[in-house]
């Protein structure tokens, strides 16, 4: 047996036109334009008769609008101020996190300078080469005055910790020793004449005995080759800070 199937029948969600809610609709639009027109109407006679009253409600209906606006006025400017606010804040903390990081990283060694061959220098390119090195390790003050009528200094300078150094250079070879009566010469000018706090003599040789001697008792630091190839590259103390910082006494 068959089953009948019903047909669906297709709605239509649009209201059908309705004469009489049209017609509703253009009464109610007039009376709304009547009541409109009727009013303003009443409110220019009243200002007519009443200006006062007019120009007070006018003005008390500026002041509101206008107390309105500037209320959205200055929520807009608050808004602006506490987003300045903000940002300056993130700000603060990226610098900051910037200079902590900065701080806390390990600072890159600095590489080490090449060696020099201060044996294949004259004389006046070995006082450059010293007054160099002082210049590097932060003495002021820097000068090369060797020459003739120099008194036995050839650079003098001051040391970072304001003391006055006065180095004499000595540019010998290998076999030609610095001996004491170099240092006599040095030792009896470098204090009396130039007023040195510090007195080094630096060579590209080495020291005798005597002249050790003689230097370990008048206060005076002698930096041989191998010495002053250390503080060139950095791997030995710097001279003004093993020297005497003053002139040992007579009696010593």
């Amino acid at each position: 047996m068959a089953i009948p199937v019903r047909r669906r029948v297709p709605r239509n969600d649009r209201p059908a036109f309705s004469l009489r809610r049209t017609a509703l609709g253009f009464v109610l639009a007039a009376l709304l334009l009547c009541g409109a027109g009727l009013a303003l109407r009443t409110a220019w006679q009243s200002a007519l008769r009443h200006p006062a009253v007019a120009v007070a409600t006018v003005t008390a209906l500026a002041a509101v609008t206008a107390a309105f606006l500037r209320r959205r006025h200055n929520r807009r400017v608050a808004a602006k101020g506490a987003a300045a606010v903000v940002e300056a804040a993130y700000d603060m903390v990226d610098t900051g996190l910037a200079e902590l990081d900065a701080a806390v990283r390990e600072p890159e060694p600095r590489p080490r300078p090449e060696p020099v061959d201060y044996l294949d220098m004259d004389p006046y390119a070995f006082e450059e080469a010293i007054a160099g090195l002082c210049r590097r390790d932060g003495c002021t003050e820097v000068e090369v005055v060797g020459g003739a009528g120099d008194l036995g200094a050839d650079v003098v300078a001051t040391t970072p910790d304001r003391r006055r150094l006065v180095i004499q250079c000595k540019q010998y070879g290998p076999d030609n020793k610095v001996g004491s009566q170099d240092l006599q010469r040095f030792g009896g000018t470098c204090y009396a004449v130039h007023e040195a706090e510090v007195a080094v003599v630096v060579t590209t040789s080495t020291f005798t005995e005597p002249a050790l001697e003689y230097a370990g008792q008048c206060g005076i630091l002698c930096v041989d080759l191998e010495s002053l190839s250390a503080w060139s590259e950095e791997g030995a103390p710097l001279p003004w800070h093993a020297a005497a910082a003053v002139r040992p006494s007579a009696d010593a």
